[in-house]
């Protein structure tokens, strides 16, 4: 492992990846809404003790801290959720930037913040779904919102078994999508409407759960695109 630079390097610390080339160039949310934020906590800790991997704790924290908020069904806690939903994910792209600042990324710290997103997201949806239910006392919102709990990790389970039978190592490639998917959220919890952050997020997940599965039994008709067996 390097020694860790003494004067934090913005452009250093920054994923020099665009996985998603429309968003990065038309709603780049992550670039001028999320990571400026998620800079100013970096420089502020620094020259500190602090570890990428208790930023990762802080975000997974104020994560389950917005569902347990979203749970109280009132406008009030909706628009809390939101902002707490933000912080998280400040706090979730500092980890990687302060790691990569100070020249500490690792696989164990990559993985867990993919273990730790995974139960955010989960305690998100999962709040929002019962907490609007709580407060329209409408059951079909409540079973929509666990269908798109369902489909979200579906799709997110696809993905990951999807890389392994390729044997990609893609770790963190989806931040800008994940950060323009967070704005929303944040915008219909400040219209105390989950209700349409739970829509979109159905609308992503369904279609690309088909699509991801339509991706796979392709490969298995095209025996190129199959990765080689390990020597």
């Amino acid at each position: 492992m390097s020694t860790p630079d003494s004067q934090y390097d913005f452009q250093k610390s920054m994923k020099n990846v665009s996985s998603y080339p429309f968003i990065h160039k038309y709603l780049p949310i992550d670039r001028y809404i999320i990571r400026p934020p998620a800079s100013l906590l970096v420089r502020a800790v620094f020259n500190t003790s602090v570890t990428p991997n208790q930023l990762t704790v802080c975000s997974f924290l104020l994560g389950l801290a917005a569902g347990i908020s979203y749970l109280g069904g009132t406008p009030l806690s909706f628009v809390l959720g939101g902002f707490l939903v933000m912080f998280s994910t400040i706090f979730d792209c500092s980890d990687g930037m302060l790691a990569r600042g100070r020249n500490m990324t690792s696989r164990y710290g990559a993985y867990l913040d993919l273990f730790l997103d995974r139960i955010a997201d989960f305690a998100v949806l999962m709040g929002a779904s019962f907490g609007f239910y709580k407060y329209t006392g409408d059951i079909r919102f409540l079973v929509f919102g666990l269908v798109t709990v369902g489909f979200y990790f579906l799709q997110v389970s696809l993905y990951y078994i999807n890389n392994l039978y390729t044997r990609s190592e893609k770790k963190g490639e989806g931040a800008e999508a994940k950060s323009l998917a967070v704005f929303v959220i944040f915008v219909f919890s400040l219209l105390r409407r989950p209700d349409g952050f739970l829509l979109g997020v159905f609308l992503m997940a369904f279609p690309g759960t088909i699509i991801k599965l339509i991706r796979f039994l392709r490969k298995g008709r095209d025996p190129a695109a199959a990765p080689a067996p390990s020597s």
